[in-house]
């Protein structure tokens, strides 16, 4: 069967994507990645360098007479990220390769309201306006990841009280020239690993589970479309009327089990003092025998929810990011004993690959930033008003 032809947006984005992902690479190979001609890749690599998008450097040629180009996206292409958690709420600036040149974090207040949310909102975008506005800077494209955006609505959030159409409207008024994209924070933090995480365990389709101050799941692929992302409530998974309150209003959730929250009130510490330790918690808070069992038995919650979530969907893969991911494989395997529990089949006859990645909650606006590059990206780096046909 004949391969659909692609429009030139689509083009682009496949360049753009897989540079991306794989931070930079030489011609000949690019071409087969994106499955083009040399010639007609070069064509467009003139483009997106006259565009100011891609840069080419000189280096050593990986072989004997071979290519000395290394194609890469350019540096000076800035980028706005929004990263909302439970505590602030992020904005920085930084370029399509991830690095960051300003960050700034508000704190949120200790009522959290639509309104109050949406002031920390409205003085984060000053700040920003104020220093695109001294430096020169435009902005080629604006990332904003919201815990627990689109469970319901737009507007109905439990998780954290945010009005998707008053901050876009916020963003309407003081960045109307810059493309603005909200998405769900598991949605990010796929993004984030999928892009940033060097040696990534998978390309095709798996399940990406992350572990932070909550729990959630998105389905990926190898497309880098925010939209190809799907997120996956599983941490609101009810395993026990009679088990903890959850953020959500309900009990008995697997977030209530194993989030952050959680973690720090098993380990007898406060979550404010977990959070500063970063990932050297696992090295700097002792776990008596005890505490340790009942940590397993948490994970085998973990597993039991990302089980029952390949029961409804089955997929080859399982990435998992957070706090799971510092613990000693010996308390890692309950998580697949739960997975194995509740699978139909279990992992190995579902043939269900299980991989850890490191934790990339706490290094906000990374996130965002990293879906704010998938954003642009994804449409190829033209004008999100192109009415190119796809």
């Amino acid at each position: 069967m004949s391969e659909q032809p692609r429009s030139r947006r689509q083009t682009r984005a496949a360049i753009l994507g897989h540079l991306l992902k794989s931070g930079g690479t030489f011609r000949p190979p690019l071409a087969r990645a994106v499955r083009l001609s040399e010639a007609s890749l070069s064509r467009i690599l003139f483009d997106l360098k006259t565009e100011g998008l891609i840069e080419a450097v000189r280096r050593p040629a990986p072989y004997f007479g071979g290519p000395t180009g290394l194609v890469s996206l350019d540096k000076s292409v800035a980028l706005a990220a929004f990263e909302l958690t439970a505590q602030r709420l992020s904005v920085g600036v930084g370029s399509l390769s991830g690095e960051l040149s300003y960050v700034e974090r508000l704190p949120l207040p200790k009522a959290l309201t639509v309104e109050s949310v949406g002031g920390v909102f409205r003085d984060a975008l000053h700040l920003l306006r104020n220093w695109t506005r001294r430096r020169g800077v435009d902005l080629a494209q604006i990332g904003v990841s919201v815990p627990g955006l689109g469970r319901a609505s737009e507007l109905h959030n439990p998780i954290i009280p945010c009005d998707a159409a008053l901050v876009r409207a916020m963003f309407g008024e003081m960045f109307a020239d810059a493309p603005v994209e909200l998405t769900n924070s598991v949605v990010a933090h796929a993004m984030f690993h999928r892009c940033r995480t060097e040696d990534y365990p998978f390309t095709g389709a798996h399940l990406f589970v992350f572990v932070g101050h909550g729990v959630a799941g998105a389905w990926a692929d190898d497309a880098i479309e925010a939209n190809a992302l799907l997120p996956v409530e599983l941490g609101h998974m009810v395993f026990g009327e009679g088990g903890p309150r959850c953020r959500c209003g309900h009990h008995g959730c697997v977030e209530a089990y194993t989030s952050l929250p959680a973690l720090a009130e098993l380990l007898g510490v406060g979550e404010t003092d977990l959070l500063q330790l970063g990932d050297d918690w696992v090295n700097a808070i002792p776990i008596p025998s005890r505490v340790r069992q009942e940590l397993r038995r948490r994970l085998f919650r973990l597993g039991l929810a990302i089980g029952n979530t390949l029961n409804v969907k089955p997929s080859p893969g399982v990435v998992i990011s957070g706090w799971p991911s510092l613990l000693a494989e010996d308390d890692r395997k309950a998580v697949v004993e739960g997975i194995d529990a509740s699978l139909l089949g279990g992992s190995k006859l579902a043939e269900v690959s299980l991989a850890f990645v490191p934790p990339s909650n706490g290094n906000d606006p990374n996130a965002a930033l990293a879906f704010a590059a998938c954003c642009l990206a994804c449409r190829g780096g033209m004008p999100a008003a192109s009415t190119e046909a796809a």
